[in-house]
C-alpha cells in the first residue's frame, strides 16, 4: 500500500524540513521507494539533499501548473531509493496564481496521481496558504512536528483546527498520524514538561520517538546531506532511524 505523508506546521524553525528529509532517507535505506515532494518556496528540502535549487529547469512549480509531468521534474538523490520533486523561489508567487485555477486545492493531488512510490513525503511551507492546503489535500496522513518549547503548545489548537477543516471539506480520508516532538533538549526541564503536557492531551497521538536538539543535525543541510550520510552514529541519526520504524509500524497497524 502506498502512503502519502504531509509535514505541517505554520511556524518555521520547528524541524519540519529536517524531519521530512531524514525520515525520507531512512525509509529509503530500509528498502522502500520514496519521493520527497518539496512545495516550500524556500526550497530547503531541495538544497538539504545537495541539489542546487537555482540551477533547476523544472520544479514543483511547473508540475503544479501542468507545465510538465512530475516524472519530468523529479531528481535522483545520493541515497538509493530516494527521489526528489524539487522547489525554489519560483514557487513564491504560486498561491496568487492558484486563486483563479479550477480545483485549485487539488493541483498537487492531480500531479502526484499515478507515481509509483511506497512513500510520498510532502514538505509543506510554514504557512496556512494554498500550497499547504494542496499538501494536505494530496496526503493520506499528516504529521505535526512540534518543538519542545512552551509557545509551541499555543499554536497546536489552530493547526488541529486547520486539519479538521481540511478533513471535513476537502480530504475526508486524511488521517492525523501524530505529533512529533523536535528540538528536545534533555538538559532542560522545560523540554520534558512540554513532552509530558503533549502526552497528557494527545495520548496515543504522540510519537514515542523524540528528536533531540543536535549540532550534527543542524549542520548536515549545509553539506547537502541527510544525517544518515553526515553522521549515522549521532543521536539525531539514531532518532530518525527509530522514527522511520515507528512510522512504518503505525501505518501497517502494528
Amino acid at each position: 500500500m502506498k502512503h502519502k505523508l504531509a509535514f505541517f506546521n505554520q511556524k518555521g524553525g520547528v524541524g519540519k524540513t529536517t524531519t521530512a528529509i531524514n525520515l525520507a532517507a531512512y525509509l529509503a535505506t530500509s528498502g522502500k521507494k520514496v519521493l520527497l515532494c518539496d512545495i516550500d518556496p524556500q526550497g530547503n528540502a531541495t538544497s538539504g539533499l545537495g541539489i542546487d535549487k537555482n540551477s533547476l529547469d523544472r520544479t514543483s512549480y511547473d508540475v503544479l501548473f501542468s507545465r510538465c509531468d512530475a516524472s519530468e521534474a523529479i531528481k535522483k538523490t545520493n541515497i538509493t531509493g530516494l527521489d526528489l520533486l524539487p522547489s525554489n523561489g519560483q514557487l513564491a508567487g504560486a498561491e496568487v496564481e492558484m486563486v483563479n485555477q479550477p480545483h485549485r486545492e487539488f493541483l498537487l493531488k492531480a500531479a502526484l496521481t499515478g507515481l509509483d512510490y511506497d512513500y510520498i513525503i510532502i514538505d509543506c511551507p510554514p504557512s496556512l496558504g494554498l500550497l499547504t492546503v494542496n499538501g494536505l489535500a494530496a496526503a493520506d496522513n499528516v504529521i505535526i512536528p512540534v518543538q519542545a518549547e512552551y509557545y509551541a503548545l499555543e499554536g497546536l489548537g489552530q493547526l488541529l483546527g486547520v486539519y479538521s477543516q481540511i478533513k471535513q471539506s476537502l480530504n475526508p480520508d486524511l488521517n492525523f498520524l501524530g505529533i512529533l516532538v523536535t528540538l528536545y533538549d534533555s538538559r532542560t526541564s522545560l523540554s520534558e514538561q512540554v513532552r509530558l503536557e503533549l502526552e497528557k492531551h494527545f495520548h496515543g497521538k504522540l510519537f514515542a520517538t523524540v528528536i533531540p536538539r543536535s549540532i550534527r543535525l543542524a549542520e548536515a543541510p549545509s553539506f547537502g546531506k541527510t544525517i544518515a550520510e553526515h553522521d549515522n552514529l549521532s543521536k539525531g541519526a539514531l532518532a530518525y532511524a527509530q522514527l522511520a520504524k515507528e512510522v512504518e509500524a503505525k501505518l501497517s497497524g502494528s
